[in-house]
């Protein structure tokens, strides 16, 4: 099935304010699991905030129950912002997601709220914070991952026509059967939304005065939540939600390349039972978990937040308690 090119526009100008200054921001970065969202909702009810979603499986419509989105309850109690906005036929590039927080995060300054990135897509919080680098550098290896796996099932010269449809010149200059050029051309695109010709060169300043506030969850205690989640999913009828998904999609559509659902699809078609199905979510989301524990690592970050027992008010309140002591700070050195 030809797929929908990435949706919008990579972001030109700083999102800063209408005085030119920057625009303040709270990043609750955390792996999968970790209780980012509960304590996006539990800050809310201390602090004026709307919440912007930096979960890139979020972004499909239809995909509810398998990417843990918040309830309609939850939404309707805090504003959520990038959840919901495109088809399970279409992509997502990094660029268009920084283009779309930074015009929410200044919409949301403009209300007199403070704008909160919540999510654990590495690429999307450094798309934001640290104004990611659309070149020949940008990589990412859970899209990698994907696209190799499409070049299994669908060979080289499928992802070669695909290439060819979005960049043309790209695609002139790799070989129907080099797979592994293939692979990162199309990655690029699918970061960039734009052909290589077209992508911006430099990186431009932070437009915005971030506080980056990191989770951890100690690791055995996250692989049980993970796991827990994953039978609450299978309970709340995540089968049902992936035929539904199968009888509007073809299976060769990107929603299906968000994790835990060609799993899925590979038990509602019959190929595999729900027990093995299960057991390789789990450990392929725990995989994931590792991944994002292993980059949460090496970036720079703000406070590091320790969550054992799962996230409460407490947690809450000493995410306000500490903004607070940043804006008294802040307001003093100025």
């Amino acid at each position: 099935m030809p797929v929908r090119e990435p949706v919008g526009e990579p972001a030109h100008d700083p999102a800063r304010d209408a005085a030119g200054e920057p625009v303040p921001l709270l990043v609750l970065a955390g792996p999968t699991a970790s209780g980012k969202s509960e304590l996006a909702l539990r800050l809310a009810r201390l602090v004026p905030l709307e919440i912007i979603s930096a979960d890139s499986a979020q972004v499909y419509r239809g995909l509810d129950i398998g990417t843990a989105k918040p309830s309609a309850a939850e939404r309707r109690q805090v504003p959520h912002h990038l959840i919901d906005i495109i088809d399970g036929d279409q992509r997502f590039s990094v660029a268009a997601f920084q283009a779309a927080a930074d015009a929410l995060a200044r919409e949301i300054h403009r209300r007199g709220r403070l704008p909160v990135l919540v999510g654990g897509t590495g690429l999307y919080i450094r798309a934001v914070t640290q104004r990611f680098d659309f070149t020949a550098g940008a990589y990412d290896p859970d899209l990698r991952r994907a696209l190799a796996a499409r070049a299994a099932r669908e060979g080289s010269q499928r992802l070669h026509d695909e290439l060819q449809r979005l960049d043309p010149e790209a695609a002139a200059r790799i070989h129907p059967r080099d797979t592994r050029r293939i692979i990162r051309a199309l990655e690029l695109y699918q970061l960039t939304g734009r052909p290589r010709n077209l992508r911006p060169q430099k990186r431009p300043a932070s437009p915005y005065a971030a506080l980056v506030v990191a989770l951890e969850v100690d690791r055995a205690c996250l692989y049980r939540r993970i796991n827990r989640r994953t039978d609450a999913q299978l309970a709340a009828g995540w089968p049902d939600e992936v035929r539904a998904l199968r009888d509007r999609w073809p299976p060769d559509a990107p929603c299906f390349d968000v994790l835990g659902y060609r799993e899925m699809l590979d038990y509602v078609e019959g190929r595999r039972s729900l027990d093995e199905v299960a057991r390789e979510i789990k450990r392929k989301t725990r995989h994931y978990a590792r991944r994002q524990l292993t980059w949460l690592r090496r970036e720079q970050v703000d406070r590091r937040l320790a969550v054992t027992g799962g996230v409460g008010d407490t947690h809450a309140r000493a995410v306000a308690q500490w903004l607070a002591g940043k804006v008294r700070q802040g307001g003093e050195e100025a």
